[in-house]
């Protein structure tokens, strides 16, 4: 017995719900993730260079070498600007790991 065309729209939608729904859940997971990395990179970061304090050294090139290194490892995505916002997103949030753990 053939399946009527209704049944066989239905079954197509429902699993293009649930496709749509694993794509949207699948962003947010990564999107997250990224979040998380981007506060991690910064922390590591301030403790490195900064000991803590919320300005590192005058002069200090560790964000330049970062920035080349990083890129020429892991691709594109590691300007020295994306390190240092990352650098500066930990240090205007640094008492936020509990929410980044949730």
């Amino acid at each position: 017995m053939k399946p009527s065309k209704n049944k066989y729209n239905e079954l197509l939608e429902n699993i293009g719900s649930t496709l749509q729904k694993a794509r949207e859940n699948a962003f947010k997971a990564i999107n997250t993730e990224l979040v998380k990395a981007n506060w991690e990179i910064g922390r590591h970061i301030v403790e490195f260079e900064q000991h803590g304090k919320e300005k590192a050294d005058y002069g200090s090139s560790l964000l330049t070498s970062l920035a080349k290194d990083l890129k020429t490892r892991f691709g594109k995505g590691f300007s020295k600007s994306n390190i240092y916002l990352c650098r500066q997103f930990y240090i205007k949030y640094k008492n936020s790991r509990q929410c980044l753990e949730n």
